[in-house]
C-alpha cells in the first residue's frame, strides 16, 4: 500500500507550521519548526517570490501532508468531492476526514495519523464488529470503532488516549472501553485543518 514515507519534520518545515505529524513530539522543544523555523534544504533560507499559483499549490502540499496522502490519492478525493452535491472544499475535507485512520487519531486513539494509519493497517481496530485494516475506509454516522479484545497495541492506545484533551463534536468517545461513535458528517466549522480548502479548489480548476 502506497504511503508517505518522508521525513516528518521537513514537511512542517516545508509548510513553515506544525502539522503534528509526529504527536507528542511536537508539543516539546524538540520540535524541528520550533529550532529551524525556515525551510529545509539548501535554499530555505532565501525568500521566495510569492504568486497566486504558489499560495494555491502551498495550501494543496499543507493538506495533502496533513492528512497522510499522496498526490494521486489527494486527487481523487478531489474528483470524487467535485461530482457531489455542495461545495467542493467542505466536500473534500469531509471526505477526508472519514477516512478511518483519521477517525481513529480524532478519537485519541494514536498521538499522530501515521501511527493511527499504521495501526488500522496491522488489524487493531473494528468497525460495527468486523476487523477492518484499511486506512482510508470510510465510516458512516452511527459506526462504531472498537479496538480489537485481542489487540497487542491495547497499552500503547490507552496511552494515547491519557494525553487526548478533547474529541471532534461529531464523535463519542468511550476510552475506558477503547471504543467510539461516528454521530454525524463533520460540518466545516468542526474541521480544525489548518488549511483555506478554495484555494485547494482554485488549483485543481485551472
Amino acid at each position: 500500500m502506497a504511503k508517505d514515507t518522508s521525513p516528518a519534520c521537513k514537511q512542517c518545515r516545508r509548510e513553515g507550521l506544525k502539522l503534528y505529524l509526529k504527536g507528542e513530539r511536537c508539543l516539546t522543544d524538540r520540535c524541528a519548526i520550533d529550532r529551524r523555523s525556515y525551510a529545509p534544504g539548501e535554499h530555505g533560507r532565501r525568500r521566495t517570490k510569492q504568486t497566486e499559483y504558489l499560495t494555491q499549490l502551498r495550501e494543496k502540499q499543507k493538506a495533502r501532508r496533513y492528512y497522510g496522502l499522496l498526490e494521486k490519492q489527494f486527487r481523487n478525493y478531489y474528483e470524487r468531492a467535485n461530482r457531489q452535491t455542495g461545495i467542493t472544499g467542505e466536500n473534500l475535507l469531509r471526505l477526508l476526514e472519514i477516512r478511518l485512520d483519521n477517525v481513529v487519531y480524532r478519537l485519541g486513539f494514536a498521538v499522530s495519523r501515521r501511527q493511527s494509519r499504521q495501526l488500522v493497517m496491522h488489524g487493531h481496530f473494528m468497525v460495527n464488529g468486523r476487523r477492518v485494516d484499511i486506512p482510508s475506509y470510510r465510516v458512516k454516522p452511527d459506526d462504531i470503532v472498537a479496538v480489537m479484545a485481542s489487540s497487542s497495541a491495547r497499552d500503547l492506545i490507552k496511552e494515547a488516549t491519557d494525553l487526548t484533551a478533547s474529541v471532534s463534536p461529531w464523535l463519542q468517545a468511550d476510552h475506558d472501553n477503547l471504543s467510539g461513535k461516528i454521530l454525524k458528517y463533520p460540518e466545516r466549522e468542526e474541521i480544525d485543518v489548518p488549511v483555506q480548502e478554495q484555494l485547494i479548489v482554485e488549483l485543481y480548476s485551472k
